[in-house]
């Protein structure tokens, strides 16, 4: 039994070591930069954020004339899949006659329209 503790005790001090070694770099290792940290704004609570330009200004999406990509990419919740069905019905039925009309898209529900509502245009 003692022997048992003994080798379990050793083989944890073995991996803690290693562990330790990788954490802290050696004598002459070049580190990588520190990732930057995500960090909640105070509205984070909310789920409707919107783009913002280098100015500071919001950019709002035109869901008549956007691409699928550009749409991906500005709405919350939306891939690239749910965003050319958007186009694809576009492109089908003709442009959007209000925001509220992309409740009609296959695969978009009142809450995801609801939560996009800040970063679309018509």
């Amino acid at each position: 039994m003692k022997r048992g503790i003994k080798t379990l005790a050793i083989t944890l001090a073995l991996i803690w070591g290693g562990a330790l070694a990788h954490a802290a770099p050696k004598a002459g290792e070049v580190t990588p930069a520190p990732q930057p940290k995500v960090v909640a704004s105070p509205s984070a609570g909310k789920t409707t954020d919107s783009v913002q330009s280098l100015s500071g200004e919001n950019i709002k999406v035109s869901i008549n004339s956007a691409s699928a990509e550009e749409l991906a990419r500005a709405m919350n919740g939306v891939g690239l899949k749910k965003a050319q069905a958007i186009v694809s019905y576009r492109e089908e039925y003709g442009p959007f006659n209000s925001l509220d009309d992309l409740r009609q898209v296959p695969g978009l529900g009142g809450s995801l329209v609801e939560r996009n509502l800040a970063v679309l245009t018509l």
